[in-house]
């Protein structure tokens, strides 16, 4: 029923994520690496691009729940990967990540690193058996994410740029950021059946949205929702919206984003739930000073 209902997908993600893990561990894995893939995981940010994955896969009238699930644990595998390696020595060197100490604070750069290598493959076997039924379904979804993590323009690629002498901020913000949205979304409409290149546009879209958000924080200051270090970007000489069109300029481009991804999104049987469900999440991780509501 498309009737504009919100549903509330916390607590399917972090059961989701559980078991997700606990396929990819056993008694042959090292107890240490073990805690350190649950550290990546645990406790865990806002979730977004699972939670907008399970959104867009609803729209579709998915029935598959198991595949939506793992397809959105391996989303966040990889998510949570990328920031184990974002925070390590040879880039960030962050001390804290979610209000606790860095992974290789704890456990050394190592086993840092093992972990997040633990996580991406797991991401990669998680879709892979998601439909023991449906193999091609695997096939798909394995591809979306491989394709959004490599040297093309996904988070390989948006990590590297850090390290080039001149960079576009656009392209380094799409595939820094906006591949993984990109994959989410992508995967949640495979889920529901529909074709995931219909649905490649409004990912890019909503990750340069979030972009935004992350770059106008970084400025602004985090606030109580958000437990991030603030002026990272200038510290490291990082490419900045804000920079380029002033904090005015970066909240309208965000307003324009938002609206950009409401009036645009592929036919599919719930068009208002995902909305509804849109305008919910971009709610919880607007900024101050900057609001969007539903007309």
């Amino acid at each position: 029923m498309d009737s504009g209902t919100t549903v509330d997908t916390e607590a399917l993600v972090e059961l989701a994520l559980e078991d997700a893990l606990s396929r990819l561990l056993d008694i042959n894995t090292p107890p240490t690496l073990a805690r350190c893939m649950r550290g990546a995981l645990f406790p865990g940010g806002a979730r977004i691009r699972p939670r907008l994955l399970w959104a867009v896969a609803d729209a579709c009238s998915h029935e598959r729940p198991v595949a939506v699930g793992m397809a959105a644990a391996a989303v966040e595998f990889l998510h949570c990967a990328s920031l184990v390696q974002d925070d390590m020595s040879c880039f960030d060197a962050a001390d804290t990540r979610r209000a606790n100490p860095t992974l290789h604070r704890v456990y050394g750069p190592g086993l840092a690193l093992l972990a997040s290598d633990a996580l991406i493959v797991g991401s990669l076997e998680l879709l892979a058996m998601a439909d023991p039924q449906d193999a091609s379904l695997g096939v798909a979804m394995v591809c979306s994410l491989a394709r959004h993590s490599g040297a093309r323009g996904g988070i390989t690629a948006g990590q590297a740029w850090e390290s080039e002498s001149e960079v576009d901020v656009s392209t380094y913000h799409a595939a820094k950021t906006g591949s993984l949205f990109e994959a989410a979304v992508e995967l949640g409409a495979l889920c529901g059946g529909a074709e995931a290149k219909a649905w490649s546009s409004t990912g890019r879209r909503i990750g340069a949205a979030y972009q935004v958000v992350d770059d106008l924080i970084d400025v602004l200051g985090a606030d109580a929702r958000r437990d991030k270090p603030v002026g990272v970007d200038a510290a490291l000489g990082r490419p900045n919206i804000v920079n380029e069109l002033g904090v005015d300029g970066a909240r309208a481009r965000l307003v324009e984003l938002i609206d950009a991804v409401l009036e645009s999104l592929p036919e599919c049987p719930a068009p208002n739930l995902l909305r509804a469900r849109i305008l919910e999440e971009t709610n919880r991780w607007l900024p101050a000073g900057v609001h969007r509501s539903a007309a």
